[in-house]
């Protein structure tokens, strides 16, 4: 990366932060993206948390904030729903993934009234991941989100061993190896923030135990971790487990063979697949999924394959300044394509979740500084 190029993607990370700011919703929620037909409107939890987890590194403090605000009071509103699906597990008789929380929400706290895939665990990790990192980062108090980190907590303790949906919305059957990431990730943070009673702590604990021995275990094969339990293939989303998450450390056997895994299956001149089954769109390639495996490089000590990765992803920027979701360069399927095109229209632009992989990226590797609001 020339200094030239440097000095582009810092503004375009400048920019992003901008962008993500300006439409962020009064009520802190972030939209997924603010015109593709199928996201318009709503605001994940997942997408959500690492979104603020960029503009956090960033320095953004209280747009991060107020994004946690709002995840707290989805949580809040829906205590009564928590306690009866903690309650129903507890009793041997959990109920059933139609009864589980949303995984997106609208940005007034609705639950949407469209059908969605929507049980998924792995948001609900994420967001404790993220707002307790944003505390430790900037020396915030967590009782501010205490109440939603529980909250968090009761239900990852009482559903983060089944199967749902993973990241993409998709193979509901199956217990996903980068959902059960999220999951250790929030329950450890949170068991560690010293925000938790005590017995709450605990449980947290040995749930995340229990997770991070079945990652280890059943979510491993031929050395690397597996996009499923029971699956010899990978996902892109298991660079994630490495870096931001830190549940599997960089430098290890196991982290370093599903790095490499990764590259040489789903990665092809910077730019990198979902996974290679991938249909959507006719299987593109994705800037944030670019950016997940740039800060999983970088945390292994390899910034030069760091560095390479974030300049892939800038590339991909439209004329408006624009990331999308995925880039059409190397289709797996492209005679998929066309059907997704017909359905929701052309590709999310902007994809709020690449601006802010790209941001969390840029910081990282001394690309972009974090202003000034976040230096405390």
């Amino acid at each position: 990366m020339t200094s030239t190029d440097t000095s582009g993607i810092a503004e375009l990370a400048a920019r992003s932060v901008q962008l993500i700011a300006d439409l962020q919703h009064p009520g802190g929620a972030y939209p997924a993206s603010p015109t593709f037909s199928a996201y318009r409107g709503y605001s994940w939890f997942r997408d959500g948390a690492f979104i603020a987890d960029g503009m956090s590194s960033a320095g953004a403090v209280d747009s991060a904030s107020r994004f946690f605000d709002w995840c707290q009071r989805m949580l809040q509103q829906r205590g009564d729903r928590i306690a009866e699906i903690v309650a129903a597990e507890a009793q041997g008789a959990p109920l059933p993934d139609a009864e589980m929380l949303p995984t997106r929400f609208t940005f007034d706290g609705d639950d949407g009234d469209d059908d969605w895939w929507d049980f998924q665990t792995d948001g609900y990790g994420t967001w404790v991941w993220a707002v307790v990192a944003h505390g430790e980062r900037h020396g915030l108090s967590l009782d501010r989100w205490a109440g939603g980190i529980a909250l968090s907590v009761d239900y990852l303790v009482a559903t983060g061993h089944r199967a749902c949906f993973d990241w993409w919305e998709e193979h509901h059957e199956h217990v996903h190896v980068s959902t059960l990431g999220c999951v250790v990730a929030g329950l450890e943070a949170a068991a560690d923030s010293g925000i938790l009673a005590p017995d709450r702590a605990d449980a947290a604990r040995s749930a995340a135990s229990a997770a991070r021995a079945r990652i280890e275990g059943e979510g491993v094969r031929d050395g690397h971790l597996s996009k499923w339990v029971g699956s010899s293939e990978v996902d892109a989303s298991l660079a994630a487990v490495v870096a931001p998450l830190g549940v599997i450390p960089a430098g290890g056997a196991l982290g370093r063979a599903t790095l490499d895994a990764v590259e040489a299956q789903l990665c092809v001149d910077g730019g990198v697949h979902r996974f290679t089954a991938d249909t959507f769109y006719g299987g593109g390639q994705w800037p944030l999924l670019s950016c997940f495996l740039g800060l999983a490089r970088e945390a292994a000590g390899d910034r030069d394959a760091a560095r390479a990765l974030l300049t892939w992803a800038a590339g991909t920027v439209t004329d408006e300044g624009f990331l999308p979701e995925q880039v059409a360069d190397h289709l797996l399927a492209p005679d998929r394509r066309q059907e997704w095109v017909d359905r929701w229209g052309t590709v999310a632009t902007p994809l709020l979740w690449s601006h802010a992989m790209l941001v969390r990226l840029a910081v990282q590797l001394d690309v972009l500084a974090p202003a000034e609001e976040g230096r405390r």
